[in-house]
């Protein structure tokens, strides 16, 4: 990560950005090599409410940011739009959109962004020096076309910036993936590779590494009862002590349909959980809840999620059918 201290500022300000970016995504502070950490938060209140289990999910715009694979699923076009609410007055948000085009597939775009707030900037002694604010962003284009029918292939590129005070970063990176869906089984398989790329300009002189993810998931609608049940893998690429160890990092959601209209939603993060421990108790970390409305043209969708005892999570998304 940018090193703080190389700039104007005292230790209090260099440790109320950090609480920041370990808050946002423990896991990824962690793992202290990585930049724009961001790109890994679950951005609709859907897939947040099933824990991020979303890598196979099908006919939901926002699939562009998990498997852009997932946009030939798209029965109609769609737009989708949501808003978090995070710890310490962080607020984040995206805005996705994709449709066929033609006969040569598929095409998506979106935008998420997340904004750290601001800060009191000081010199070495406590003086105050004014403030300073912390934002990132990126940008993304993406098509998905077809392989015999039920074989989806996808890409996207994406720009990402990001700005703390005056230190700016820029990179350049890309996604692939593939979804296998069965509509006369119910069911849906998918892969992603995410956020392959570089730093094109760095926040001082050292390039830092973006957050690769492999991600593995399947999804399957019961026949008998009307829900829907994820299953993903996440960070398959990162190495662990052992190859067991490596299957830790999953997600389960489920998704309960009440009527045509209504839905209720279930999620467990395992790695989230283990990273939220704090001594012994991590009470509810990992959890989420939600629900959601659906009309003809309208979706509105609601995720609640459990940080233990730092906190909580309120996501709200907004889906338009054309």
């Amino acid at each position: 990560m940018l090193n703080l201290e190389d700039m104007n500022g005292s230790r209090a300000v260099i440790t109320a950005v950090f609480i920041a970016l370990l808050t946002h995504l423990p896991s990824e502070a962690r793992e202290g090599d990585k930049t724009y950490s961001f790109l890994r938060l679950d951005h609709s209140a859907r897939a947040a409410a099933l824990g991020g289990s979303f890598v196979s999910m099908t006919d939901d715009a926002a699939i562009l940011f998990y498997n852009p694979a997932g946009l030939g699923t798209l029965t109609s076009r769609q737009a989708s739009f949501g808003y978090l609410k995070h710890v310490l007055d962080i607020n984040a948000g995206y805005v996705a959109y994709g449709q066929e085009f033609r006969d040569w597939g598929w095409i998506g775009a979106g935008v998420i962004y997340i904004n750290y707030g601001s800060f009191t900037q000081t010199d070495a002694v406590g003086n105050k020096l004014g403030t300073f604010h912390a934002n990132e962003l990126a940008g993304l284009l993406g098509y998905s076309g077809t392989l015999y029918q039920k074989l989806h292939y996808g890409g996207t590129l994406k720009l990402v910036y990001s700005s703390i005070a005056d230190a700016r970063s820029l990179a350049i990176a890309g996604d692939v993936g593939m979804l296998y869906n069965i509509p006369s089984q119910q069911i849906a398989i998918g892969a992603s590779l995410l956020n392959l790329g570089r730093q094109v300009n760095a926040y001082q002189t050292t390039r830092e590494d973006l957050p690769v993810e492999l991600k593995v998931g399947v999804s399957k609608r019961l026949e008998h009862l009307p829900l829907l049940l994820n299953l993903n893998f996440h960070r398959l690429n990162e190495s662990t002590e052992d190859f067991a160890t490596r299957f830790r990092a999953f997600s389960v959601g489920g998704e309960f349909t009440v009527t045509e209209a209504v839905q209720l939603r279930f999620g467990y993060n395992n790695e989230q959980r283990r990273d939220l421990k704090i001594g012994t108790s991590a009470g509810l970390a990992g959890l989420s809840f939600g629900g959601g409305f659906t009309s003809t043209r309208y979706r509105f969708d609601y995720a609640y999620s459990s940080l233990g005892k730092i906190g909580e999570l309120h996501r709200i998304s907004l889906g338009v059918l054309f």
